[in-house]
């Protein structure tokens, strides 16, 4: 499928599904390791370690909206989509149904991270145990299954 019309199928389907928020997500991977950025201790979920994401604003297209949000968390610039890796559902601190699609993407440099909006980062092992939700390790074991090029 292509990958526009599988971002309007993605898109519309959370439409008909009630889901208030739409938020995008990145395994971003360098020698082996992936990105995990900490939430600050005061925000919802404040402490845990999860992947670079945000909301898409209104009328924005999901890899539009993927681009931006890894540019404003991590100031590294997306090269390249590669692969759709599903979504997980969570209401979010302000009591919106909200749906996280999640991608694998290159990035043009792995460095410098620049934060704006987490506590710390980590490169992490991506075959260690990781200390991330549930719903994110669904993630990454899905991660782990692409053929490598």
């Amino acid at each position: 499928m292509e990958r526009a019309s599988l971002l309007q199928q993605l898109t519309t389907e959370s439409e008909r599904d009630g889901v208030q928020q739409l938020v995008v997500g990145a395994v971003v991977q360098n020698g082996g390791k992936v990105l995990l950025l900490q939430r600050p201790e005061d925000d919802f979920m404040g402490g845990i370690f999860e992947l670079p994401s945000g909301k898409v604003e209104p009328d924005e297209a999901l890899d539009m909206a993927l681009i931006r949000e890894i540019k404003e968390e991590t100031g590294l610039d997306v090269a390249a989509i590669r692969d759709y890796l599903g979504s997980f559902d969570y209401m979010s601190g302000s009591g919106k149904k909200s749906r996280q699609f999640n991608f694998a993407v290159d990035v043009a440099s792995p460095e410098p991270v620049e934060m704006q909006e987490h506590d710390a980062f980590a490169w992490t092992p991506i075959n260690e145990e990781l200390p991330v939700t549930d719903a994110v390790k669904d993630v990454l074991s899905k991660y782990r299954e692409l053929p490598r090029a």
